[in-house]
């Protein structure tokens, strides 16, 4: 009994550890050594850059670059501003101002960059996360690293990009356009996709990751939070940081850390100063100074590798690499070991073949009860709470404890399972079909997702396991405890940041790796007497959270609905009407929306540009208001051969800002020159503005009330029609309208366009 207890003990700790070393567990305060980094010190930075939204072409964003200039001149550093127009791939015109600063190194070597945004979201977000606190590291960090006296061998650039929201619009004009550019030997990009958590660090490079990676394990970050699943996965998908266009547009490779707990932070007025985790700010300056110190001296040249490494932290050893040519000889090695510990069992008549195949039998119903009760679970859910359609994000306030419940109720399914096939003397062979999926699993992963072929370290571990249930029917349950160490803080960590990282839709992928984990806890689990009660325990602490989650379901001051109103004039007929993009009225929009909303399929013919392509959900007449339109002027409109030459200039006479174009997709345009910028040519028409989503060709985000000229080349007898949908942001305080403020239990709704008084203007050229 008391070895089981300790055992127990154990697996807890090894639990609590995977997590406890994710993050700092203090902050550094005030009275840090000057040549330290201070977290305290960074938030004061934060406090004054956070007071208000301040996106490219607001106000206060004008008033955050002034202070940001001025803390980066205190430091004497070479500063400037860097301004040009820069058309985004997903479409956004953008003039950004690029706050750049560079201290000279000793020698000339290539130059280290250390990269944020300073924009934040439009309209409501106040960017305290994302990503004032990549500025503020930086600040920090850079102070800190002066107060050494060292003086670098290669030059430390500072880019404060702008217009990073819209489409990574600085970045772009930097890369492309800054002479610093052309030397830069790597990126450290500093990010938030959230408001506290571990900050994980990712990779973008054209090439390998090998050298990056030594050199990452050489600066010894102390808290790395790292894996090549990770990496792979993100090396998939469409990368959306400034760091892609370094990569991408320069082949300049890089280190993302970024955070992304408290998804629901995320582009909304939550983004503030004060939830802003203190912790998760410590953790982006404990990656920042190692690796400014290590690589303001290192060989910037040497970075570059065409071979991939295996990489994963796990307690004790930080980051541990290998070579993706160890993969398969791993991988061969551990399916011989199997093989062979097989036929010893066998051999020592420790296996029973009919308990081998009862061990199958658990472990898929196992998995398949998991996961499929996980995947359906979360479809109920959201019927029985609909409000949760409203979180674009795709993580609930209550997300984490859904996380807990789900992984809860995943034990449940395992105990009550084994607690039917469970033997005193069979759980070697049970243990056999837990080892044999991980090895699929790996042989899988191999082949489709080799960053993920770490997971072969547990089963190592699993075949020693194995080894020993062979050689002893009563074996040290401490020693089979310790031996699932490996499995329990590498993988652990796992079951909350898939569903952090990618959505509680995916709860299932939770629940189905609780089970996989389980499979080579077995051999200690399996001596457990009682699993029909452990199975009650935890199908009882799975109820009380979902109750938990059920009481933190609603909306409240902590957590506000969110919601969306906006005033669409259409100039051409002088009608108008209240659109929202909610699934849910409320007391909020209601009264504009009413009771019997209009469907909004026609106002969706063209759809306004989003992060998540959304379209209105409801439309209602609206009084017609006398709003001044803006001055569309055809500069030039000549025929050359077969095509029509047509010149263009939009001014708001609004201040507004924010510009939509729309044409039919049956016009086409050979070619379009906006604000000197070229429109990007589809490969196969030769035409641009080919593959445009319900209309849209591109968005104009307005600073310094610039005007937008646009040079278009059309076929000659083509009537060309286009739409101008011209946006301000003042709903709420525009002279001709009386919105009430939103209650204290509600906030804007993000990703979209909100709170905004939006006019249609058509002309037609001919």
């Amino acid at each position: 009994m008391f070895k089981k207890l300790i055992a127990l003990i154990l697996i807890i700790a090894a639990v609590y550890w995977s997590f406890s070393v994710l993050l700092p567990s203090n902050i550094s305060k005030l009275d840090t050594p000057e040549n330290q980094f201070s977290t305290e010190r960074a938030l004061v930075h934060l406090k004054k850059i956070s007071k208000a939204p301040h996106y490219l072409g607001n106000k206060e964003h004008n008033q955050v670059r002034k202070y940001l200039l001025a803390q980066l001149e205190a430091l004497e550093l070479e500063t400037e501003v860097q301004e040009a127009f820069s058309m985004s791939k997903w479409g956004n015109l953008s003039k950004p101002k690029n706050i750049i600063a560079r201290l000279k190194g000793s020698e000339n070597g290539k130059s280290l960059v250390l990269l944020t945004h300073y924009d934040s979201q439009p309209h409501s977000s106040f960017g305290a996360s994302d990503a004032g606190s990549g500025v503020v590291t930086i600040l920090e960090g850079i102070r800190a690293y002066l107060n050494t006296n060292k003086v670098p061998k290669n030059d430390i650039i500072i880019v404060f990009t702008d217009g990073e929201e819209l489409g990574l619009n600085g970045a772009d004009i930097f890369v492309n356009k800054h002479p610093w550019a052309k030397n830069v030997g790597l990126v450290l990009n500093f990010e938030a996709r959230g408001s506290g958590g571990p900050s994980y660090m990712l990779i973008e490079t054209n090439q390998g990751n090998a050298e990056l990676m030594k050199h990452f394990v050489a600066a010894n970050p102390e808290f790395p939070v790292a894996n090549s699943l990770a990496y792979s996965i993100y090396k998939m998908l469409p990368n959306d940081t400034d760091l892609t266009r370094f990569r991408e547009d320069g082949n300049i490779d890089g280190f993302n850390f970024a955070f992304i707990d408290d998804h629901f932070d995320y582009h909304t007025a939550l983004d503030t100063y004060e939830r802003l985790d203190r912790n998760t700010l410590e953790h982006q300056g404990s990656y920042l100074m190692p690796l400014l110190h290590y690589f303001s001296d290192a060989n910037l040249s040497s970075v570059k590798s065409t071979e991939d490494y295996i990489y994963f932290n796990i307690p004790l050893f930080k980051t541990v690499i290998y070579p993706f040519s160890w993969i398969f000889p791993m991988l061969i090695v551990a399916f011989f070991g199997f093989i062979m510990l097989l036929i010893y069992g066998f051999k020592q008549e420790a296996f029973i073949g009919s308990e081998i195949g009862r061990g199958f039998v658990a472990f898929f119903v196992s998995l398949l009860s998991a996961g499929g009760i996980g995947f359906g679970m979360w479809f109920i859910l959201k019927q029985i709470y609909p409000q949760y359609s409203e979180m674009l994000h795709g993580f609930t306030y209550n997300g984490h404890m859904y996380i807990a419940a789900f992984s809860l109720l995943a034990l449940t399914i395992c105990f009550w399972v084994y607690h039917k096939f469970y033997k005193p003397v069979n759980t070697a062979s049970l243990f056999v079909a837990p080892l044999f999926l991980w090895l699929v699993i790996c042989t899988v992963v191999a082949f489709v997702l080799p960053g993920a072929s770490f997971f072969i370290i547990p089963v190592f571990f699993g075949l020693i396991t194995l080894f020993v249930l062979i050689r002893q029917i009563k074996p040290n349950l401490i020693l089979l405890a310790l031996l699932t160490f490996p499995v329990l803080t590498i993988m652990a960590p796992f079951i909350k940041m898939f569903p952090v990282g990618l959505g509680l839709k995916i709860l299932f992928v939770s629940c189905i790796l609780v089970v996989l984990i389980f499979g080579l806890l077995v051999p200690v689990l399996g001596f457990f007497k009682r699993k029909k009660l452990w199975s009650i325990v935890f199908l009882g602490i799975t109820l009380l959270c979902l109750i938990l989650a059920h009481l933190k379901s609603d909306f409240s001051e902590n957590r506000p609905k969110p919601n969306s109103l906006n005033y669409v004039l259409d100039s051409d007929t002088n009608t108008a009407v209240w659109a929202t993009y909610d699934d849910a009225l409320d007391s909020y929009t209601q009264p504009y929306i009413t009771e019997s909303p209009d469907d909004a399929s026609v106002l969706n013919q063209n759809t306004m540009g989003s992060k998540y392509k959304s379209g209105f959900t409801f439309t209602k007449k609206a009084p017609v208001k006398t709003l001044e339109n803006p001055d569309i002027t055809i500069i030039s409109n000549t025929i050359i051969g077969n095509s029509r030459h047509i010149g263009l200039q939009f001014i708001s006479n609004r201040q507004a800002e924010r510009v939509e174009v729309f044409a039919d997709s049956s016009i086409v345009f050979q070619e379009a020159v906006i604000n000197g910028i070229p429109a990007l040519k589809d490969n196969t028409s030769g035409f641009v503005f080919k593959d445009r989503y319900h209309n849209r060709l591109f968005s104009y985000y307005i600073s310094d009330n610039n005007p937008l000229l646009m040079q278009f080349t059309v076929p000659k007898e083509q009537e060309t029609i286009l739409q101008f949908y011209e946006s301000t942001y003042d709903l709420l305080t525009n002279q001709h309208f009386t919105i009430p403020s939103r209650q204290n239990t509600m906030i804007p709704k993000p990703f979209v366009l909100n709170d905004a008084i939006i006019t249609k203007t058509t002309i037609r050229i001919k």
